[in-house]
């Protein structure tokens, strides 16, 4: 039979209406099935055997309706019906209507499953999210029986230094127990605040921390022996649950950590998979110094955020894993922070060179070489993927593997979140950072990041009770309360809070001006006083302002500061002194967005017109929206403040009205207050979209 002929005849058979009825039918009963089996407790494997079956059923019902015809007279075989009396056209009708009918189910269920179930899940996550974090004590009957929160562990060895490797000694537990699905583990920042040396009230703790279970303990270290103690508590109740010291050589320091969370895990009666107890019994290395070296590192890294000391923290911490490597080069968790710790510099510092890409491709492809198979390892790739890549699709197919393995680790969702929000998905965001407060309750850079999350949406009063959150936990940072203060500028166009604060911080403590001299400078040019932003710029040093990647220098804020002033001079003479170190960035890398936008501002300063606008334009096709939703903002805003400095208000109108519609840091209280936008004021265009942004 010719292909022409065999396919007419599948026509007219109805085999083609057939598949097409079947496939359709099919989709909609496995997408019903997978919503409706699950509320009555059906389990996994039941969907997924109707999946298979109706894979299997396509073939005999294609063969089916080759070799059979319905008619009058009932179900005949094809052959044995002469042409005069098939009826296969009338058949073919009713089969069209009944796609139609099956189709328009199809759209339906789909509409109703994005529009109303997926609300309804996200919901759920919300007020889920929402009770383990409110400011208000949790309710003890609500705290999951299987939840532990490791405290640090005491030193009590002579030699003080020995504290670093208490620390990770007490890490080590928390870091084996963490791995086992069955049990809710609070995260290691959050327990990190409650050091010894002060009497602990632990069923307060408990209950700031939302588990039923803490473990305590102390090291002692004596030349080559150590001692570990550790006593298990049900908070609930203060009840000792089990106590256990290890006296043993110093080189069994890692089966003891073994020992104690398998042990935990006992006794909370957690299910251990083969996988996990695989994965607590394999030491970090077999070097005590290396340890050492590593705890160190780490305690460096995981406090360096939102603090000018970062950068250096990250180099200092880069230097000891190093060490630790060269003692140890299989120390695999070593490679894994190595690699956080690079991608860190190169992805917030401005490091963009080659090299230190090359650590962190180098850091990543060890740690795959060590443990394939490793959760740590597939995290570690995907923050890599999204810091040095911007691959947000690489990265989350890591993130899902690595899920798999460390189901109590918030970096999982931080990052999902952080690459929900650089897809523009920031309700998303919202929900993912929710879910690493769960598990990390008393962080204060998960919080801020979650009150950025609001800002950015423009939900300013969510922002400001994150941020009391945070400030609940920690009081006199100096960071969170200015971010507070300043949140009123941008929401309110009111800059006394921040004035206020930053008065206070320079009576209390002078010397950590510098941690809040960005929110300062931006709050003094908001106020007009120039004086006052000539000292935030003192202040700031070698530090930056701006938001997202976008970071001025402390001289590009004196040349935007005396074009406020209207001191041409001054501003031409600031502005010419960076252009060349700043070309030298941009041609080292010439397709990173927002150093070729500092580069267009500095040459929108310097009056050089043409330049400046192709540069402009330049900064916002590296940085598309679908790529990089905050950063693309800036990028269009930024093009708009190039274009009002030349007079171009056309241009400059269109790109602010354009960023100002998008989720971002565009606010009501910037555009009114700041002299970016000076060259705008009063033309009415540019005043209804600041209206737009006003307080409702």
């Amino acid at each position: 039979m010719k292909s022409h002929n065999f396919f007419t005849e599948l026509k007219r058979r109805n085999v083609i209406r057939m598949a097409g009825l079947y496939l359709v039918g099919a989709w909609l009963a496995v997408q019903v099935a997978g919503t409706v089996l699950p509320m009555f407790g059906a389990p996994d494997w039941l969907p997924r055997i109707i999946v298979v079956l109706l894979a299997i059923g396509f073939v005999p019902a294609a063969i089916f309706s080759w070799v059979f015809e319905i008619t009058p007279e009932g179900l005949r075989r094809e052959e044995d019906v002469a042409p005069e009396q098939s009826v296969t056209p009338q058949t073919g009708r009713r089969m069209d209507r009944m796609i139609i009918v099956v189709m328009a189910l199809a759209l339906g269920y789909f509409a109703f499953d994005k529009f109303v179930l997926t609300r309804q899940r996200e919901a759920g996550l919300v007020a889920k999210s929402t009770e383990a974090h409110s400011a208000s004590t949790p309710n003890e009957s609500k705290v999951a029986s299987k939840s532990i929160a490791v405290l640090p562990f005491e030193n009590l060895s002579s030699d003080k230094e020995n504290a670093y490797f208490t620390d990770g000694v007490q890490d080590e537990i928390l870091t084996d127990l963490a791995k086992i699905a069955d049990l809710k583990v609070i995260s290691r920042t959050s327990v990190m605040q409650y050091k010894t040396g002060a009497q602990r009230n632990l069923r307060e703790i408990a209950q700031q921390l939302g588990v039923a279970h803490l473990l305590e303990g102390s090291v002692q270290r004596s030349g080559n022996k150590v001692r570990v103690n550790a006593q298990l508590i049900d908070a609930r109740n203060d009840a000792h649950l089990w106590a256990q010291t290890y006296d043993r050589d110093l080189a069994d320091v890692f089966a003891i950590q073994s020992e104690v969370a398998k042990a935990i895990a006992d006794q909370l009666e957690a299910r251990l998979s083969p996988a996990e107890e695989n994965a607590i019994d394999q030491p970090p290395t077999t070097d005590v110094g290396a340890f050492e070296l590593y705890s160190r590192a780490k305690n460096l890294i995981l406090n360096t955020a939102f603090s000018a000391a970062a950068t250096p923290n990250l180099r200092a911490g880069i230097d000891l894993l190093n060490q630790a490597l060269a003692r140890d080069p299989s120390f695999f968790a070593a490679y894994c922070q190595l690699a956080v710790a690079s991608d860190s510099l190169y992805g917030f510092s401005g490091n963009h060179t080659q090299t230190r890409l090359a650590t962190g491709d180098a850091a990543v492809a060890t740690a795959f070489r060590l443990r394939p198979d490793a959760g740590e390892a597939h995290l570690a790739r995907a923050n890599h993927l999204y810091q040095a890549y911007r691959d947000y699709d690489g990265a989350l197919a890591e993130l899902e593997v690595a899920r798999r393995t460390l189901p109590n680790d918030p970096n999982i969702f931080e990052l999902t979140g952080a690459i929900m929000r650089r897809r523009g998905k920031h309700e998303e965001g919202v929900q993912l950072y929710q879910r690493a407060a769960q598990l990390d309750p008393r962080n204060i850079y998960t919080l801020q990041q979650l009150a950025i999350c609001y800002a950015i949406l423009h939900r300013y009063s969510e922002s400001v009770e994150t941020i009391d959150r945070a400030l609940a936990i920690k009081p006199d940072d100096p960071e969170t309360r200015a971010t507070r203060a300043q949140t009123f500028l941008h929401w309110k166009g009111d800059y006394r809070p921040l004035r206020e604060v930053v008065d206070e911080i320079r009576a209390e403590n002078p010397t950590a001006v510098r941690r809040i001299a960005d929110g300062w400078f931006i709050g003094a040019l908001a106020e007009r006083d120039a004086a006052g932003a000539e000292m935030a710029l003192m202040a700031l040093g070698d530090g930056t302002f701006g938001d997202n990647s976008t970071q001025f220098s402390a001289e590009f804020g004196r040349g935007l500061l005396a074009r406020m002033m209207n001191d041409d001079a001054k501003a031409h003479a600031a502005f010419a002194a960076i252009r060349p170190e700043q070309e030298k960035i941009v041609q080292a890398q010439p397709d990173y967005g927002p150093a070729v936008c500092i580069l267009a501002l500095i040459d929108a300063g310097l009056g050089q017109k043409d330049q400046a606008l192709q540069e402009a334009q330049r900064a916002v096709q590296l940085v598309p929206l679908e790529k990089d939703a905050l950063n693309g903002v800036d990028m269009i805003l930024y093009s708009g403040i190039v274009a009002a400095w030349f007079g171009e208000k056309d241009l400059a109108i269109e790109n602010i009205s354009k960023a100002a519609q998008l989720p971002g840091f565009v606010t009501y209280g910037a555009l009114k207050l700041l002299p970016w936008y000076d060259p705008l004021r009063g033309d009415p265009r540019f005043e209804r979209i600041v209206q737009s942004l006003a307080p409702k």
